[in-house]
């Protein structure tokens, strides 16, 4: 089925526009597809760029830890980028595909960092150089890599809301009482988004008219008890965005997220939204938890993959259906989910 899709990225700061960008013209089976992963290494082997290419997504979304630098060194992070830029089968998927994304801590530059990262604004400069945002773009002169892309398809439309997990994330919380690593803050203390990020979102979730709003964030949103980083370390901000997306009444709310070395479907039913909020986590790309035995997490629909995979949502509008597939090395479904919205 030949699937013309006319794409509008838009960026909202503060009451300004990005321009219209290009209409192209792309095969597939699904009236929109999505792929998207995260956690790369850009010199561990990638078997996965011509099964995301094979895909024919209409955009790949970075979900964070595009690249391992783990630096306040500026020259060295644009070094690593700049050879992921050069790894052929990326190279080869970016000639056809359009990328946007997000980062995470070991992109941004400090394992687990936060608002404390004294490199925070360079490294944001050099992640919009990655994804080639224009220099002249509101984006660089923002705090904080947070922005929204809208596409229209003759069928429907779709906006991917990109967060920022990172710049404006306070202390979390060791955990020294048990084996894991973190636990949750006390409730209403420190904040993921930051006040600035949270009228943004809720602004973007109110004025959206769009069939399906799907929102990047590079951590786990649902998934709470395994020691993490997570939404759940910040209970408050769990309840504040379940709030945030049922009073928007936007529709189709979907959440994207990586960080933790496995595949995972989760979902719950949130009070006042009529259909049900899933987290679909895709990680990692190059290397993932092969030594995964198990963990808790109360909203998990299916089976945990443990091996290298991407996500892939295919949108049908006439159905209003997502299918959410985890794919791996030669286009093995490794997990599937459907549902209606």
């Amino acid at each position: 089925m030949l699937k013309f899709v006319s794409i509008l990225s838009v960026l909202f700061l503060f009451g300004c526009k990005t321009p219209k960008t290009q209409v192209s013209a792309t095969i597939g089976k699904s009236d929109f597809t999505i792929a998207f992963g995260s956690c790369n290494k850009h010199d561990l082997p990638n078997l996965l760029w011509d099964d995301v290419k094979a895909s024919n997504p209409d955009v790949w979304i970075w979900g964070g830890d595009i690249v391992y630098a783990d630096t306040d060194d500026m020259t060295e992070l644009r070094r690593t980028y700049a050879a992921q830029n050069e790894v052929v089968g990326y190279k080869d998927m970016k000639s056809e595909v359009p990328v946007i994304g997000s980062w995470d801590d070991h992109d941004y530059g400090l394992n687990d960092g936060g608002v404390e990262f004294s490199a925070k604004q360079d490294s944001q400069q050099e992640l919009l150089n990655f994804l080639d945002v224009p220099k002249n773009s509101p984006r660089r002169k923002q705090e904080g890599v947070y922005t929204s892309h809208h596409y229209r398809t003759s069928w429907g439309t779709v906006s991917v809301i990109v967060l920022d997990t990172r710049y404006f994330r306070t202390a979390i919380t060791p955990d020294t009482e048990t084996n894991k690593r973190l636990k949750p803050n006390t409730y209403g203390e420190g904040s993921i988004l930051g006040e600035v990020q949270w009228e943004w979102l809720a602004g973007e979730l109110a004025n959206s008219s769009s069939d399906f709003n799907v929102v990047i964030s590079s951590i786990q949103f649902l998934s709470n008890e395994h020691g993490f980083e997570c939404w759940g370390n910040f209970p408050h901000e769990v309840d504040r965005f379940n709030e945030l997306v049922a009073d928007s009444k936007a529709k189709g709310v979907i959440v994207l997220s990586g960080d933790r070395h496995i595949s995972e479907f989760s979902k719950t039913k949130i009070e006042g939204m009529n259909y049900p909020l899933i987290d679909f986590t895709s990680s990692g790309l190059t290397h993932a938890y092969s030594k995964f035995s198990g963990e808790p997490n109360p909203f998990r629909v299916g089976e945990v993959v443990s091996t290298e995979s991407f996500g892939v949502l295919e949108f049908d509008f006439d159905k209003g259906e997502v299918v959410f597939k985890m794919m791996g090395d030669g286009g093995a479904v490794l997990g599937e989910l459907r549902q209606s919205y």
